[in-house]
């Protein structure tokens, strides 16, 4: 899966109320990663928002094969290569103002480290779902990629940018909640 593509602008869409319906049924709990399922609830509480797909992204190296693995790396590592399967989450983004607005302030989480969060289009999501954008953190050389290889040192700076990617992510569904 390729995730990365430039931005689109807003197009509009008269089946994006039935398209949200139709996601949020056939959204169960299991298909989502457990640390993030209260996450992807809150987003899909708003009316003009909603998700199509995400993944708290998994490291897996030796001893830790799971490729749904949770568990965070060791803190002393002796593993030479970890594999890093992104942690994005896509959105259907309504086009109107509050869903500009949403757009606005996800763009905003790549602040949290440029180098290494991105805010774009997948072309295969968008042919499904215009208005579709993802966040993902990935090292930029490989964000057209769905996994990389990394180092331990670079895999303890992603799992840490992961960290509060996903809790600015967390931060901005209750703020918005709340207003």
């Amino acid at each position: 899966m390729e995730t990365f593509a430039g931005l689109k602008e807003f197009s509009g869409n008269l089946y994006y109320q039935a398209q949200k319906q139709k996601i949020r049924i056939d959204l169960s709990d299991g298909m989502i990663d457990m640390p993030i399922i209260d996450l992807i609830k809150g987003y899909n509480k708003l009316p003009y928002c909603f998700t199509l797909q995400s993944c708290y992204g998994h490291f897996i190296y030796n001893g830790k094969k799971n490729i749904h693995n949770l568990e965070p790396l060791p803190v002393e590592g002796a593993i030479d290569k970890i594999e890093y399967r992104i942690a994005y989450i896509a959105f259907c983004i309504e086009n109107s103002t509050l869903g500009k607005k949403l757009f606005d302030s996800l763009k905003e989480i790549t602040s949290i480290d440029p180098e290494n969060i991105q805010f774009c289009c997948a072309e295969w999501f968008w042919k499904r779902q215009v208005n579709s954008y993802v966040l993902q953190v990935e090292p930029d050389r490989f964000k057209h990629e769905d996994t990389a290889i990394l180092d331990y040192k670079e895999a303890l700076h992603i799992e840490k940018i992961r960290k509060q990617f996903f809790a600015r992510l967390y931060e901005l569904v209750e703020n918005i909640s709340k207003s």
